[in-house]
């Protein structure tokens, strides 16, 4: 029996997000010919047929996921902001909130989401699979309880967390979100909730500006459960990987997780046209393979892996391929647009730079007063 999951539906590919339109006014670019939107279809379409390319499919066994209820969907956002997605996606589509772009048929999808990050919650917790990857879109992590934001419509993430505590009894629940734009949807979701412990890796001051600073850490009994590490533009694996081992893992240890989930973006690569970093696909496999340990430690390996952004047409796939192969333990050894060697010899995999460190001692010691770092 596979003991990886993938969530994925052909319905993700109907959110239709295109052409894009100017973020504030929603109107067309004043070109003759659009562009398409950066989160459009052809990105999980492409990891799909990569995927397929790979010949990972034997390693994993597939999820078919659900539309989340409204009860769930309610448990972080308001029946207002639901009814207004709903009604923007029959009536042929609008903007949920701030560059939040809506369809026609993007509220049922979005459901479908949100119920694809359940689902993998679902076969780990019923014992199907021991991890799980929810191939989804649209994504959620930016999307707050009364707007969407980022792309983002409903928070995928959130929902599954709820979902976890609510029918499984899981009461400890970490959250690593890696994508290069900091997940204020989920920080604002838990941010006084003791029981949900979130992580952030993320581009300082990317998007969106007021969220993600160091002193945001919570408040009341959930202050130190917010970790936000914002790091300098250029940051490579080994910054990266140096946040996981020096804050992560360790304040991750003295909270003792049962479940984790992950917010995928896969937006902090060398050639993502939305952010300015310079992690690898090899990167991407070494944080996945130190959550695995992680949740092999704490959660009887419970981990599960949502698709939030990334944007580069070429190399995303490849770095969601990486986290795939991770996590099953399969090696396909395609040819990638990347070479891997060379990167491995750029300044960025090497060293961190004395900015990169500066921003790392910073995290560390604005979380030094909650947790043992020492």
């Amino acid at each position: 029996m596979a003991t990886v999951g993938l969530v994925y539906s052909g319905r993700y590919l109907q959110h239709n997000t295109n052409p894009y339109r100017l973020p504030l006014t929603g109107g067309p670019l004043p070109f003759v010919e659009q562009v398409d939107h950066p989160s459009n279809p052809r990105l999980v379409e492409r990891t799909m047929k990569l995927l397929d390319m790979s010949n990972i499919g034997e390693h994993l066994q597939m999820i078919s996921p659900y539309a989340a209820p409204e009860s769930i969907i309610t448990s972080y956002h308001t029946q207002e902001y639901i009814e207004h997605v709903a009604k923007l996606s029959e009536s042929g589509g609008g903007d949920a909130g701030q560059g939040a772009p809506v369809g026609i048929d993007s509220y049922e999808i979005a459901l479908l989401a949100a119920g694809g990050a359940m689902a993998a919650v679902d076969a780990i917790m019923g014992g199907d699979v021991q991890r799980a990857f929810a191939l989804v879109r649209p994504p959620g992590h930016h999307a707050m309880s009364n707007q969407g934001m980022g792309f983002c419509i409903f928070n995928n993430v959130v929902i599954a967390a709820h979902h976890a505590r609510r029918t499984y009894g899981i009461e400890r629940v970490m959250i690593f979100d890696w994508d290069v734009h900091h997940g204020n949807g989920t920080q604002d979701a838990f941010y006084s909730d003791p029981e949900v412990l979130f992580f952030s890796t993320h581009q300082d001051r990317l998007y969106p500006e007021d969220y993600g600073h160091l002193d945001q850490v919570g408040e009341g009994d959930a202050t130190g459960r917010t970790v936000n590490i914002p790091l300098p533009a250029g940051s490579g694996d080994i910054t990266y990987l140096a946040a996981v081992e020096e804050i992560i893992l360790p304040i991750a240890r003295e909270f003792k997780p049962e479940l984790i989930l992950v917010s995928a973006g896969q937006d902090a690569s060398a050639s993502d046209p939305l952010g300015r970093m310079c992690v690898t696909s090899e990167g991407y496999r070494r944080m996945t393979t130190a959550m695995m340990t992680l949740a092999d430690e704490h959660c009887d390996g419970r981990l599960v892996i949502v698709q939030e952004g990334g944007y580069s047409e070429i190399y995303a796939p490849y770095c969601t391929l990486a986290i795939l192969e991770a996590l099953a333990d399969y090696r396909s050894n395609l040819e990638e647009p990347v070479n891997q060697a060379r990167a491995d010899r750029w300044p960025q995999s090497q060293s961190i730079g004395l900015d990169a460190r500066a921003a790392l001692t910073a995290a560390r010691t604005q979380q030094a007063e909650y947790w043992n770092l020492d």
